[in-house]
């Protein structure tokens, strides 16, 4: 029997490498989109393509990858459905509209968090736990680089969940906001610099105007501190007085990792990483940070 396929909802430029994974990891997918350009790329991997939302396939599960602010319509369309949700970073970009995302979807709805799936986070996570170097003192993390190609929302909104999502790997929760800063250009915010927590203390640096390329996570222990350096490193490089050493990681595509652990769900297994309530913390701070730098919203 045909193995049902998932409802991909947006097919542009993220979508598309949504649809190639899911292809790479044998899941169909029946792809909504409104831009015919967008679906004719589709054609050649999805099992089917559409122009809307008002379709009677039966599908195990729905993957939503419209820009930020459409998030909350598309949920709302789909919530009838009743099967898993796994909606693209941020949840929302607005608290209310995040709440109202888990207010309609319960315990169906998850975010896409492909940081809590990259194995260098996955590691950094496990020495935390493990004790091994002693407790988390500190924790700091720098998402820069050049340019922004989203209309809908500012920089802050593409980049800080991403960061927010690897200290709740790593700490198991997201402290709360204590101070931020924005980077301001002449007419629009292009970062922020965020503190959050005290003890760990968690100081997070994303900005869309540095002529560099940088990511970078740096845990403080009470013995060593370890560093991930790049997106694509499999390395955790761990100093301490009494010397230095690598520990290798597995160099897995998070965004095909994060995929198959929610195939895994829909075939009965466990649930992705992030919740919806997950997402709805994560909307919250970066609002409440965003007050503090003096932003809307």
């Amino acid at each position: 029997m045909p193995r049902a396929p998932v409802l991909l909802v947006g097919c542009g430029r993220w979508g598309r490498n949504i649809l190639r994974d899911l292809a790479i990891i044998g899941q169909p997918a029946v792809v909504v989109d409104t831009s015919a350009e967008a679906l004719a790329a589709a054609q050649p991997l999805a099992r089917a393509t559409r122009r809307s939302l008002d379709i009677d396939e039966q599908v195990a599960g729905v993957i939503i990858a419209t820009p930020a602010t459409d998030h909350i319509a598309t949920i709302e369309q789909v919530a009838r459905l009743e099967v898993p949700i796994f909606v693209e970073k941020p949840l929302a970009s607005r608290t209310g509209d995040a709440e109202r995302a888990v207010a309609l979807t319960g315990n169906r709805l998850f975010v896409m968090d492909k940081w809590r799936y990259h194995p260098g986070i996955e590691a950094l996570g496990a020495l935390a736990r493990s004790g091994e170097l002693g407790p988390v003192r500190a924790m700091r993390t720098w998402r820069l680089g050049w340019g922004h190609s989203h209309d809908d929302v500012d920089p802050i909104w593409t980049l800080l969940p991403h960061d927010l999502s690897i200290v709740l790997e790593i700490l198991g929760v997201v402290p709360p906001a204590v101070h931020a800063v924005a980077e301001r250009g002449l007419d629009r915010v292009w970062g922020m610099t965020a503190h959050l927590g005290t003890d760990p203390l968690c100081m997070l640096e994303v900005s869309a105007r540095r002529p560099e390329h940088r990511r970078r996570v740096e845990v403080v222990f009470e013995a060593a501190v370890a560093v991930l350096d790049g997106d694509r490193d499999t390395l955790i490089q761990i100093r301490s007085d009494d010397g230095d050493r690598t520990t290798s990681v597995g160099d897995d595509p998070p965004l095909r990792r994060e995929l198959q652990a929610f195939v895994r769900h829909l075939d009965g297994g466990p649930p992705p990483k992030s919740s919806g309530r997950d997402g709805v913390a994560v909307v919250r701070r970066i609002a409440e940070l965003r007050g503090m730098a003096g932003l809307d919203g």
